[in-house]
C-alpha cells in the first residue's frame, strides 16, 4: 500500500499559507469593491433620473407660470412683471445651487468601505499582527 507524499513542512508550508491568505484577502477586497461600484452606479442612475424629472417639471411650471403672469400684466405692467419674474428665478437658482452643494457635501465618499479595509490591512501588516 502506497502512502501519499508527506505535506511540505516548515518554510514552504508557511509560504503556501501566506500566499493563500494574501489571495483570499485580495479576492475579498475585490468583491467588496465590486459591490460598492454597483451601488455607486445605481446611485448615479437614480440621481440622474430625479434630476431629469425635476428639471422637466420645473421648467414646464416656470414656463407656464411666466406666460400667465406676463399675459395678465400685458397692458399695465409688462416690464415690471418680466423683471419680477427674472428676479424670482435668479433667487430660486441661487437657492437650488446652494442646496445642491450641501447635498453633494453630505454624500458618502465613494468606495469608503474598500479603502477602510485596505487601510486596516496595511495597519495589520505594519504591526505584524
Amino acid at each position: 500500500m502506497e502512502q501519499p507524499p508527506p505535506a511540505p513542512a516548515g518554510f514552504i508550508a508557511s509560504l503556501h499559507t501566506l500566499g493563500d491568505s494574501l489571495m483570499a484577502s485580495v479576492q475579498n477586497r475585490l468583491e467588496l469593491f465590486s459591490v460598492e461600484l454597483q451601488e455607486e452606479k445605481f446611485r448615479l442612475i437614480q440621481t440622474f433620473f430625479w434630476i431629469s424629472a425635476a428639471l422637466f417639471t420645473g421648467l414646464m411650471t416656470v414656463m407656464f407660470a411666466s406666460l400667465t403672469v406676463v399675459y395678465l400684466f400685458w397692458e399695465s405692467a409688462r416690464l415690471a412683471a418680466l423683471g419680477g419674474l427674472t428676479l424670482l428665478y435668479a433667487v430660486a437658482l441661487g437657492t437650488i445651487v446652494l442646496l445642491f452643494r450641501r447635498f453633494l457635501a453630505r454624500q458618502p465618499k465613494p468606495f469608503a468601505a474598500t479603502l477602510e479595509e485596505i487601510g486596516e490591512d496595511r495597519a495589520c501588516i505594519r504591526t505584524g499582527s
